[in-house]
């Protein structure tokens, strides 16, 4: 019986509920989903990134309130330290809090020019210049994530929370068919291959809401 409640919006469009639910999934927590309407002022906020404070998703767990996803993240890796949300090495939790923290507060040319959209598919999509150099950006920290670490994942064999944060953006550049190096194509396609990642996906394409907003045609 799930001894917690993780509050989520859109399984579509929510890149944050997806980060904050990988993360549960990752520390072996047993939890209920309750899901926030997509008519909700502060889940449309989330979505149309019209806000600069989310407070989904959110974590209720014995007795404890926990929103914003490092704050969870951090939670998590505190009660469940064996699970290995972030690293064991001092230097590898360096590493990894460093690019998670930069993917939570950057890349806003990336977000606003391919939101989330995992039913959606452009193969012929124009990335808008603005949004290049986040691209590129984000394939530097694979590459050397993936060098530094030796794959399949960010930082080793093992998801960790950078993996988490990461995931939405190897959507995105599945959604848009952005153009990838070798590389950073076999790191995306592992990630949407990763079994919770398929399990979010596959209840992604089946939910009935839907925003005109982000299901433009491009």
């Amino acid at each position: 019986m799930a001894n917690a409640v993780l509050t989520i919006s859109s399984k579509n469009y929510s890149s944050w509920s997806l980060r904050g639910w990988l993360l549960c999934k990752m520390a072996g927590l047993k939890f209920e989903e309750m899901r926030q309407s997509i008519d909700d002022p502060g889940a449309r906020a989330e979505l149309l990134l019209l806000s600069p404070s989310f407070l989904t998703p959110a974590l209720d767990h014995q007795g404890l309130h926990v929103w914003d996803t490092l704050a969870m993240a951090e939670y998590l890796h505190e009660v469940f330290p064996k699970a290995g949300i972030l690293p064991a090495d001092r230097a590898a939790r360096t590493h990894n809090r460093s690019v998670s923290g930069e993917m939570h507060s950057g890349f806003s040319n990336l977000r606003s020019a391919l939101p989330m959209n995992i039913k959606a598919f452009f193969p012929n999509f124009r990335v808008w210049t603005g949004a290049k150099p986040d691209i590129e950006r984000v394939c530097a920290i694979w590459r050397d994530c993936l060098s530094q670490y030796g794959g399949p994942f960010l930082f080793g064999a093992k998801p960790t929370l950078a993996d988490a944060m990461f995931a939405p953006v190897a959507s995105r550049f599945a959604t848009y068919n952005v153009p990838l190096d070798s590389e950073c194509a076999g790191f995306r396609d592992h990630i949407l291959n990763w079994a919770p990642m398929v399990e979010w996906s596959e209840a992604a394409k089946i939910e009935p809401d839907e925003m005109e907003e982000l299901d433009v045609e491009f």
